[in-house]
This record gives structure tokens, C-alpha cells and sequence, in this order.
């Protein structure tokens, strides 16, 4: 999984409060949304939660293993989150929980109504590349490391639903939920493409584009001449590609060049030149400084952790 950003802290509840101990439960409630803050202070398996709204569920403290439909069990670390579709039932395992180091979740349940007015809007207003195509949140559960700004707006809800108290806390609420749907439905576009690109690229501008660049990520490649390959205006190109997956052409190829790097930086025979050219990247200064941007820390030192 891709490095991570992990949530500010929500204060622990006072155990004397604590109802249960197992997914002991705090709600926050909104006009649009609901959040909810879980605690589990002892080691439990196979509990059940389900919720009506679609669910936006992210890691705060501790370890679960979460387990939907029939997909297998998998670890749910901080700076972590999950989509959940509504009416999913979760099962859920507690194996390290105790009354030291508690597990905490927050579970963000979204109103039917405010996602049906988010995407209108944005349907109206950014409508997409191919015609016919609409914005919407797709059905898939989807288990997803936080961005930066994934966890930027997700602390912003978690401010507003705790600490706001004025008149226009849902208002406030409702802005931030906007900005949220866009983001996960950006989310669910880059993950959804990275799987089908090499069906989608017969049918999709943004499908061919995605499997050029992957075609020739170890080559040059003119990013001001893709929008001539998508056949479309430079300007409509660059902002359709924005608007769809959340970053730039650019930024694209230099996260795929990144994740080849880290390929060959696996390799301990592969010095940290070579996976830098290797990789497409024609500057080793600059090969140096975008990797410790994007991953947190250096080439060499990224290379010497994977051999440990």
C-alpha cells in the first residue's frame, strides 16, 4: 500500500463513560452526515456493524481485521480508510485490543441526498471526458491508504463535528462533504483506471492516455503533446485529467516513475543511479528530491529498509 498520512488524534473517552467495551460508540450528528467515533478496549472477534448510508470508515488507533461480503479478512491499520456501500455488513476482529492501547475508528455515515445533490452538481457544472459518462461513487468496497489531502478533509470533518458549535456548523459540514465526495470519487477513478487501462484503452481518451504513459514510462515523454494524443485542446485536457483523477499528467508519470523506482530499488544489486535511470528519471538531483517528497524518505534509505 502507498505511504500513508495518518488522522489527528481523537481524544479517548473517560473509562468510567465507557458503556462497553467493545465498539463503545460516540455520534456526532449533522443535517448531512453522521459521525461516529468507536472504541474497543478488549480483544473481540467477529463483530458486527452495518450502517444505511454509504460509509466512509477510517483508522485512528490500533489494529483491526475488517472483513466484507465474501472478500477474505485484511489488517486495517491508522491512515488507513475504507468505502463501504450501504447496508454492507462488517465483520470485525479486535486482536490486540486492551484497556492500554485501545482500538479507535471513526465511521462517517453520508446522506443519501447529499451525495445525490453533490453529484448533480458536479455533473452540471464538470461534466466528463466521454459523452455519456457521469460522476458517481461506485459500488466497489474500496480499502485505501490516506493522501494528504484525503486526511486534510477528513480532519476537517472531524473538527467541525467536534469542536464546532456555531449556527453555521452545518453549513460548514456540508461544504467539507462536497470537497470529501470529490475526493473519493477521484479515489475510486484512479483505481478503477489502473485496473482497466488496457481494457479501457480502445473505448476511453483517459484510458489510452494512462496506457501510453505506462507503455513508455522509462522513455521521454512530451506531457504537452498528450493532450494532442486524447485529441483534445491542451487547456480541456489538462483540467479534464485534474478533474478526474485529482492531480496532473505530470504528476501521474512522476508517481508511476516513483513506483518503478521502488521496484528496482528492491533489488540490492540495483545502485541508487541505476534505478533512478532505470526508471525514466534523467536527473539523479532531482530523482533524489521527488522520491523523498513522495515516499518520506530517501532512495538509499528506502533500498536499506527493504533489506532488513
Amino acid at each position: 500500500m502507498p505511504k500513508s498520512h495518518k488522522l489527528h488524534a481523537v481524544p479517548l473517552r473517560n473509562k468510567n463513560s465507557l458503556l462497553t467495551l467493545v465498539e463503545n460508540r460516540s455520534v456526532y450528528s449533522m443535517e448531512a452526515c453522521e459521525l461516529n467515533v468507536f472504541e474497543t478496549h478488549q480483544q473481540a472477534e467477529n463483530v458486527n456493524l452495518q450502517f444505511g448510508d454509504w460509509l466512509l470508515t477510517s483508522m485512528l488507533r490500533g489494529k483491526k481485521i475488517m472483513r466484507l461480503a465474501d472478500r477474505p479478512g485484511f489488517d486495517y491499520l491508522p491512515g488507513e480508510s475504507v468505502i463501504v456501500p450501504p447496508n454492507e455488513l462488517m465483520k470485525i476482529d479486535f486482536p490486540e485490543a486492551n484497556k492500554e492501547t485501545p482500538t479507535q475508528c471513526l465511521a462517517l455515515a453520508i446522506s443519501a441526498e447529499q451525495i445525490r445533490s453533490t453529484i448533480q452538481l458536479l455533473n452540471e457544472r464538470h461534466t466528463k471526458v466521454e459523452e455519456g459518462e457521469e460522476w458517481l461513487i461506485r459500488g466497489e468496497h474500496l480499502h485505501l491508504a490516506n493522501n494528504l489531502d484525503l486526511a486534510d478533509i477528513i480532519n476537517r470533518l472531524i473538527k467541525i463535528s467536534l469542536n464546532e458549535h456555531s449556527r453555521e456548523k452545518d453549513l460548514l459540514a456540508n461544504l467539507a462533504l462536497n470537497e470529501l465526495l470529490i475526493r473519493l470519487m477521484q479515489t475510486q477513478a484512479r483505481e478503477f483506471f489502473e485496473l482497466n487501462y488496457k481494457r479501457l484503452a480502445g473505448s476511453h481518451r483517459f484510458g489510452y492516455i494512462i496506457d501510453y504513459i505506462k507503455e513508455n514510462i522509462t522513455s521521454v515523454i512530451d506531457v504537452e503533446r498528450l493532450s494532442d494524443k486524447a485529441c483534445m485542446s491542451r487547456a480541456s485536457f489538462f483540467r479534464k485529467f485534474k478533474e478526474e483523477f485529482g492531480f496532473t499528467p505530470a504528476d501521474y508519470i512522476l508517481k508511476e516513475r516513483i513506483k518503478l523506482a521502488k521496484k528496482f530499488l528492491r533489488d540490492p544489486y540495483n545502485s541508487v543511479t541505476q534505478a533512478c535511470f532505470m526508471s525514466g528519471f534523467q536527473n539523479l538531483s532531482y530523482f533524489i528530491r521527488a522520491f523523498k517528497k513522495l515516499e518520506g524518505t530517501t532512495p538509499k534509505a528506502y533500498q536499506i529498509s527493504r533489506q532488513i
